[in-house]
């Protein structure tokens, strides 16, 4: 059960597979990855939109507040924000799009690095250790989380550090408890439905940065 997929690694549900050509497409005259992740951005219900902007700031001010006026706050504010788009998209789309979760992994990698140096290889274990965590049980159960989800816990790591072992085992509890409740309401035949396990981790990761971790 669960599976958030990204473009590259199969199709959304068929009710999104339009949107998904629509935002994916390279368009003519403009820088073709920006365009293409804000078009995933407007695919999403106005609503949506506005709500991810509202919690984005509500969660900004909560970095600030546990942080300080600091470059971690900073960091924080936006992978928070980035967790809440992806997990939107996410439960929109059926996908975590490649377009957003390998650059924004890149330029946090980077922040961390340069935020501090001494925890360089940390990061980079932590990310390498989070995206196995998940992508070695796709190869016992490939029905499972899908490799947007992989991605998304590589994401995790080079931010959180060693904090992503909890913030992993929150997801997947989380999503652990979803699933259950899933089977309780609709018999063994729920077993077979799919949801978008990306929201879970993110759940993991917004938890770990405000109460937990470096």
């Amino acid at each position: 059960m669960g599976r958030a997929r990204d473009v590259a690694a199969g199709h959304p549900s068929p009710d999104r597979r339009e949107k998904v050509a629509l935002t994916t497409e390279e368009p003519a005259g403009a820088t073709t990855r920006v365009a293409r992740a804000l078009g995933f951005v407007r695919a999403l219900p106005r609503t949506w939109q506005i709500g991810v902007g509202v919690a984005g700031l509500a969660l900004a001010a909560a970095c600030f507040v546990r942080f300080g006026f600091s470059g971690r706050a900073v960091v924080g504010s936006a992978f928070a924000a980035v967790l809440l788009l992806l997990s939107a998209i996410d439960l929109d789309c059926r996908l975590i799009p490649n377009v957003i979760v390998l650059p924004a992994t890149a330029v946090f990698l980077a922040a961390q690095v340069a935020l501090y140096p001494h925890h360089t290889l940390e990061w980079l274990l932590a990310g390498l250790f989070a995206a196995l965590a998940l992508y070695l049980p796709l190869l016992v159960v490939p029905t499972g989380m899908g490799m947007g989800d992989v991605k998304l816990a590589a994401l995790l790591g080079v931010v959180l550090g060693e904090s992503v072992v909890v913030a992993v085992l929150i997801g997947v509890f989380a999503g652990g408890v979803f699933s259950a409740a899933l089977l309780i309401r609709g018999g063994m035949s729920a077993r077979k439905t799919t949801f978008a396990y990306g929201p879970f981790l993110a759940l993991g990761g917004l938890v770990v940065l405000l109460l937990g971790g470096h």
